[in-house]
């Protein structure tokens, strides 16, 4: 069964018609294949590539889980690359990554799924959940090496709510302003968190108000919205609670 995601992005990509015959550029074909790039945590990698291609199926779509002893053996650090590289659920996509028509110039409400055509399951979801500091660290050592915030990171960012990532994420961002899915993050912990200068702003009622056109919703891409995305960012993270 296709997800609601691969399902939009695959109308979207055929829904051309004889009177708009314009066609995804190589641009967008580029920018397609740049945004859905995962991060391969380093701990580990090797010894969790091979236990994943040794994984049992454990149903009919050919999702594979490690067996619990296994899986309660890694390390920390060993689990934290399992569960960003490998999604122990499946449910089927269309063909492939499908570019939109000027996929490039556009901030979209929502992110790229994780993990193609794996997702997490709840065992996986719990772990970045019940470690976020530590799952925090960890992806922070990571962007600050490589300068990069894959798809798998960014969705777990969402799904740990880990606000306060957000300088790191603002600064990754300004090395070179091209990933653009970096401005989508940013608003949705801004979403996620009912940020009321965000929840009474235009670009919520254009992007959220309406759940069913989320897939497809975007703000075009400029220096504009840019800079209001990231400034809204930055006053709510100013004025969140701090840590001690």
């Amino acid at each position: 069964m296709l997800t609601l995601a691969a399902f939009v992005l695959c109308m979207a990509a055929f829904s051309q018609t004889d009177d708009e015959p314009k066609k995804p550029s190589k641009a967008s074909w580029a920018y397609e294949s740049y945004r859905n790039k995962r991060t391969r945590p380093p701990y580990g990698l090797e010894k969790v590539l091979n236990l994943i291609k040794t994984a049992p199926s454990v149903d009919d779509e050919g999702s594979t889980v490690l067996p619990s002893k296994i899986y309660a053996s890694l390390t920390l650090r060993e689990k934290f690359t399992y569960n960003m590289v490998h999604g122990e659920s499946y449910s089927q996509n269309c063909d492939g990554g499908i570019a939109t028509v000027d996929e490039e110039k556009k901030i979209w409400a929502l992110l790229p799924d994780p993990l193609g055509e794996e997702h997490w399951s709840g065992r996986q979801t719990d772990f970045f959940n019940q470690n976020h500091d530590t799952v925090v660290a960890l992806m922070t050592e990571s962007i600050e090496r490589s300068h990069r915030v894959g798809v798998n990171y960014k969705n777990v960012i969402v799904e740990i709510n880990a606000t306060e990532m957000i300088p790191l994420l603002i600064s990754t961002y300004n090395t070179d302003k091209k990933d653009h899915d970096i401005l989508t993050l940013l608003m949705l912990l801004m979403l996620n968190n009912k940020y009321p200068p965000f929840m009474s702003s235009v670009s919520y009622t254009k992007l959220y108000a309406n759940k069913e056109s989320r897939w497809e919703s975007y703000l075009s891409f400029n220096a504009a919205n840019e800079a209001l995305i990231i400034q809204r960012a930055t006053d709510f993270y100013n004025g969140l609670p701090k840590k001690d």
